[in-house]
């Protein structure tokens, strides 16, 4: 057993110091590459009117389509098969109402508050309520060659999966009317500031310098501080933790983790917002890294443990997921190895550490993306490369230790909105109607109590 357990540590450090040794000379020669054809200086033409493109279009429209299939079905199965039989279709309800919740909401005044003309740094003005001037012409401050409705539908599936994300923490206990309130606020008061600092033009985290390709900060980071937040105010399941509550379908757990797999290159490669050479890179880097990561988790956890579990494959697909989000624009593949094998033992390690502290984050929302995408922030200010992104800085391994500085600012700006703003959301949220179901109905399970239905006819 103990030779079994060197065995696997030793694959695991070897995996981790091999990504670390090689990503930085790979990408310092991609960048020597690019300096050297960059030498030819020529007189730079007037800028072309702006002028939809048919393929940047059908992409942009198909990314949207697979980051929704990342909400339901693949969120809304991957949750649900981790919870107990009597709670798994108020947990798919979870995450099929949040699509439909924020469209609306989105389309109302969500895409204006985080997108729309800049106020001070911190959020966007109402220019846009409605989608009033979101036509169908190209908006160059966002994306050049698509309509601007394209680019506030892509946006809108970002807004929906963010909030369900942090359904994982008070699974199988919050009241639904108190779940819709929540979503609701939250996503208006946090999430759409959150998204105009870190994307929004004039919004101060970009004007800074931040740097966040696909959402480590605006979706990762501040569903996890929210999480956390959940997890310790509405408290922990009946019974938690004497009564043992396994997942009753890791058939359906799985299923959902592949179509999250599967929508993620929505997700990272969509957020290119072209059919080009960076969209690519995104694509390669989002699964090299999610294999790293599914890897790095199960040996981690066959050397802690003693076997590998098909429910830690899948948790370590998604933590891979979540830690290349920020920079799947900015790095290249063996880096991409590097970030996705830390995040598999990163965030392996932090769900093992959640049981020593007490809080009943149900579904390890914390453990995954708010430590996955805490990592994945701080490794794009290590890993970052002009040779990948020559739009974007380098990162601290290339000769810019500043950008490092600059990911820990975003980062901690991130968890502070979203741990104290989701803290006084709830607190108000339980003085008004009260946030958890009864003992009674806890005990039925939220299929019955809140929905009067139940998932199987056994």
């Amino acid at each position: 057993m103990l030779q079994r357990r060197s065995i696997m540590t030793a694959v695991i450090l070897l995996i981790l110091g091999g990504a670390l040794l090689f990503a930085p000379v790979a990408s310092l020669a991609q960048q020597a590459v690019a300096d050297q054809s960059s030498v030819e200086v020529s007189t730079p033409a007037p800028p072309a009117a702006p002028k939809i493109d048919s393929g940047d279009t059908a992409w942009m429209l198909t990314s949207s389509a697979l980051v929704l299939l990342m909400t339901a079905p693949g969120l809304a199965l991957f949750y649900a098969g981790l919870v107990r039989r009597k709670n798994a279709l108020g947990t798919i309800m979870h995450s099929f109402i949040t699509l439909a919740l924020i469209s609306i909401q989105w389309t109302l005044f969500g895409y204006s508050l985080a997108f729309g003309p800049d106020t001070g740094g911190l959020i966007g003005n109402l220019a846009w309520v409605g989608l009033q001037g979101v036509g169908l012409d190209p908006n160059p401050d966002y994306a050049a060659t698509i309509p601007h409705q394209a680019y506030m539908v892509y946006q809108m599936m970002f807004a929906a999966i963010t909030p369900a994300l942090i359904t994982g923490a008070f699974a199988e206990r919050m009241k639904f009317s108190s779940f819709l309130l929540f979503t609701l606020l939250w996503s208006t008061l946090i999430y759409d500031p959150l998204a105009h600092w870190v994307w929004g033009v004039g919004g101060w985290l970009r004007t800074m310098g931040a740097l966040d390709f696909a959402g480590g900060t605006a979706v990762h980071i501040s569903s996890g501080a929210s999480a956390l937040a959940a997890a310790l105010i509405v408290g922990r399941r009946r019974g938690h933790p004497v009564e043992p509550m396994p997942p009753h379908n890791l058939t359906m757990t799985v299923t959902g983790a592949a179509l999250l797999w599967f929508g993620w290159f929505g997700f990272n490669a969509g957020s290119a917002v072209a059919a080009n050479k960076l969209a690519t890179s995104a694509f390669v880097v989002t699964h090299v890294a999610a294999a790293a990561a599914t890897l790095a988790w199960m040996l981690a956890e066959w050397s802690f443990r003693g076997k590998p579990t098909v429910l830690g494959a899948a948790s370590g697909a998604v933590a891979g997921l979540v830690a290349i989000t920020p920079a799947a624009g900015f790095v290249g593949p063996l880096s991409a190895i590097m970030i996705g094998a830390s995040a598999g033992v990163l965030c392996y390690s932090a769900c093992i550490l959640k049981a020593r502290l007490g809080y009943d984050d149900a579904l390890d929302v914390v453990g995954v993306h708010g430590v996955g995408g805490t990592w994945g922030a701080l490794a794009t200010g290590l890993f970052a490369s002009k040779a990948i992104n020559p739009d974007g800085p380098n990162g601290l391994f290339f000769g810019n230790p500043g950008q490092l500085g600059i990911q820990a600012i975003a980062v901690v700006a991130s968890m502070a909105l979203a741990f104290v703003g989701t803290i006084v959301l709830l607190k108000i949220i339980d003085a008004l109607m009260g946030l958890r179901v009864n003992d009674e109905e806890e005990q039925i399970g939220l299929d019955l109590s809140q929905h009067d239905e139940t998932a199987y006819i056994l």
